[in-house]
């Protein structure tokens, strides 16, 4: 399970940025996960309260906001959503495709004390 890893490099990001702003503890983290990046989202909430505990996340609200995944037709140049990352294009069954959005894992914000 390697959303436990995902879950202390983010506890290790915020605890730096809220050292380097002075701050005490962190009343809100906002995430940003693609749904291609292959976190487990369940997973992930099963980890966090280990992972936060007795970290400047402990009390934290963790907001995450979903990106969807994208993709653009190396063939046909559609653009598509898209679940896996073997999933066709729609219009021509291609498999070919530039992933546009959706593997993205990134602590967008922090709100902090």
């Amino acid at each position: 399970m390697h959303e436990l890893s995902v879950a202390m490099g983010i506890v290790k990001i915020a605890e730096t940025e809220t050292q380097k702003a002075g701050a005490r503890e962190v009343e809100a983290i906002e995430l940003e996960i693609g749904t291609l990046a292959g976190i487990e989202f369940q997973a992930l909430d099963f980890v966090w309260p280990v992972a936060v505990k007795d970290t400047v996340l402990e009390r934290a609200e963790k907001r995450v906001h979903v990106i969807k995944g994208r993709a653009r037709c190396m063939d046909c140049e559609t653009v598509f959503e898209m679940t896996h990352f073997y999933d066709a294009c729609p219009s021509c069954s291609s498999n070919l495709k530039a992933i546009l959005q959706g593997k993205e894992l990134r602590v967008k914000a922090l709100e902090v004390i």
